[in-house]
């Protein structure tokens, strides 16, 4: 799961939206240095992360793309998922997803401090590019994985891969709705769990 996942799949708790968001770039016991929502949302994110990364049908997504991308299949994958999400927004929100990106960017901005120096330059960029509803469109999707192999110093072209999301395109779109609804459910308990 990407970015516009982790933040969803928060709720509507702002702080464990932040958190969720920047977990990627908190290292080990680190975490537990941020505010308890924070923390939380660290903890969700790992959550996610261990669910879908053993979860059989995104692991049937993701190999489709191994042979050719090796360790970055994953990270496509996750990034294909949001695209899945986004595309299909209006099943999951009754918010549209330009005025939900736009709160959260707001939100972001708002407690800057809390960010960590990573998300922080990150930002100004994703906010000026709009990601989370760029992942919509196959043109902002070619986008952003472009960005993803500047990031990764051109390791394998990851914007290729758009090439096998339009060959296998109603394949990766009914994994991802059946592997979606049981990560939403997974996160509910997760959330429960964390809440005590």
């Amino acid at each position: 799961m990407n970015f516009l996942a982790h933040i969803y799949l928060s709720g509507n708790n702002d702080l464990l939206k932040i958190g969720n968001f920047m977990a990627d770039s908190i290292r080990g016991n680190s975490y537990e240095n941020y505010p308890e929502e924070i923390k939380k949302g660290i903890l969700l994110h790992r959550s996610i992360d261990s669910f879908t990364d053993m979860h059989p049908v995104y692991r049937k997504s993701k190999h489709r793309l191994h042979e050719k991308y090796g360790h970055y299949s994953g990270v496509i994958m996750d990034i294909f998922y949001d695209h899945f999400l986004a595309k299909n927004w209006a099943n999951y929100s009754n918010k549209i997803l330009e005025e939900y990106a736009d709160e959260f960017y707001q939100l972001l901005q708002d407690n800057y401090d809390l960010l960590t120096a990573k998300i922080q330059g990150m930002m100004p960029y994703m906010i000026a590019r709009n990601w989370l509803v760029s992942y919509a469109s196959i043109s902002g999707l070619e986008m952003i994985l472009f960005q993803m192999d500047h990031r990764t110093k051109n390791r394998v072209a990851m914007h290729e891969s758009i090439v096998e999301l339009q060959k296998f395109y109603l394949e990766f779109e009914t994994e991802f709705t059946q592997f979606f609804i049981e990560l939403q459910e997974h996160c509910q308990q997760k959330i429960h769990e964390l809440n005590g």
